[in-house]
C-alpha cells in the first residue's frame, strides 16, 4: 500500500487551522489599522497667545446692532402678505396689503373710527385747537365718516355737525348725513337747510379721483378747494375756519391770495397721520373777517 504522502496517493494533505493570537494576560491587543488616529494637543491660551492669531481671542457675544436688527426681522414676521387673486390688480393687491399693514388703520379699528383719515382731523385739531364745544361744523365729502366722528365728539352734545356726499353712509350719532353730490348747484342750499343758521368750521376732505398726472390732478383738487371756499363765504360766522384738502405745492397763487384776503391766518399743515409717500396736505384758514371784508 502506498504512502499516503505519495505521488499516486488518492487522500490529500489536509490544511492546519489556523491558530488564534493567545492574547497574555498584562498585553494590550495589538491594533490592526494601519495608520492610528491623530489628536491635536489641546492649546492652551497662552500658546495661542504666541502664534500668528495674536492675543488670545475673547469670547464672542451678540451685539446691540445685531440684537436690533432680529428685532427688526421679528417685527418683519409679522407683516401680512395679500395673495394676488385671479382678476385683481397688482396694484390693488399693493393697496390691500398696506392697509392690513397700516398701523393708523388698526388703530381706527380699535378705537371705533370709520376710516384712518379720523386721526388727521385730530391731528390738525391738536395743532390749530380748531373744534370747540358747542361748535357749528358742516364736512364737506363726509364719507365714510370719519371726520364727522371726530367733529362730534370734539363739539359735544350743544353743537350740531353736518356731513354731505354722494355715498351712502351709516347713520352717525349727533351727525346729520345728507346723500348728495356737493358739485350739485342745489346741494349748498340743501346744506344750508340743514344747519339751520350760521357755521363755525367748514371743513373739505374732498377729492376727485386721481389720473397720475399732477398738473391734471393738482387742478381738480384746487376745483374742489375753490368750491369749499365759495361755500364757506356764505355760511361762515366772523372768526370761522376753512379746512380743506390740497395736494402738494399746497394751494394755487390764486387761491392763496383769496384766502388770505378772506382771513386773518392761512397756513398749510401735512398731519403726522398722512402717509409719508402721499402728496396730500392741507389748508388751514382761521379767523374768517366776515362779508363785509371779503369784498
Amino acid at each position: 500500500m502506498a504512502h499516503p504522502s505519495g505521488k499516486n496517493g488518492k487522500n490529500k494533505p489536509t490544511k492546519r487551522a489556523a491558530k488564534k493570537p493567545v492574547r497574555k494576560a498584562g498585553k494590550k491587543p495589538i491594533s490592526r489599522s494601519r495608520t492610528p488616529p491623530r489628536t491635536l494637543p489641546k492649546q492652551s491660551d497662552a500658546a495661542i497667545a504666541g502664534t500668528a492669531l495674536g492675543e488670545v481671542p475673547e469670547k464672542r457675544v451678540l451685539s446691540k446692532a445685531l440684537k436690533a436688527d432680529a428685532d427688526q426681522l421679528a417685527r418683519r414676521s409679522l407683516h401680512k402678505k395679500v395673495k394676488t387673486a385671479r382678476g385683481r390688480k397688482l396694484s390693488s393687491t399693493l393697496w390691500l396689503e398696506r392697509q392690513l399693514n397700516d398701523p393708523y388703520v388698526m388703530r381706527a379699528k380699535a378705537e371705533g373710527y370709520r376710516s384712518r383719515a379720523a386721526y388727521k382731523l385730530l391731528d390738525i385739531d391738536e395743532k390749530y385747537k380748531i373744534l370747540k364745544k358747542g361748535a357749528r361744523v358742516v364736512d364737506l365729502g363726509a364719507a365714510p365718516g370719519g371726520w364727522c366722528q371726530v367733529a362730534s365728539k370734539k363739539v359735544g352734545a350743544k353743537g350740531r355737525v353736518v356731513g354731505i356726499d354722494y355715498l351712502e353712509m351709516p347713520a352717525i350719532e349727533n351727525v346729520q348725513l345728507l346723500q348728495m353730490d356737493f358739485n350739485d348747484p342745489a346741494a349748498p342750499e340743501a346744506l344750508k337747510k340743514m344747519i339751520a343758521g350760521p357755521v363755525d368750521i367748514v371743513l373739505s376732505d374732498m377729492a376727485a379721483p386721481t389720473t397720475g398726472h399732477k398738473q391734471t390732478d393738482h387742478m381738480s383738487i384746487m376745483a374742489l378747494c375753490e368750491s369749499g371756499l365759495e361755500f364757506a363765504e356764505e355760511v361762515l360766522v366772523p372768526g370761522g375756519v376753512y379746512v380743506a384738502k390740497t395736494f402738494q405745492g399746497g394751494a394755487g397763487n390764486d387761491l392763496l391770495a383769496r384766502l388770505k384776503k378772506l382771513f386773518t391766518k392761512v397756513t398749510h399743515f401735512k398731519p403726522k397721520s398722512s402717509r409719508a409717500d402721499s402728496a396730500e396736505m392741507y389748508v388751514v384758514a382761521i379767523g374768517f373777517r366776515g362779508e363785509s371784508q371779503s369784498k
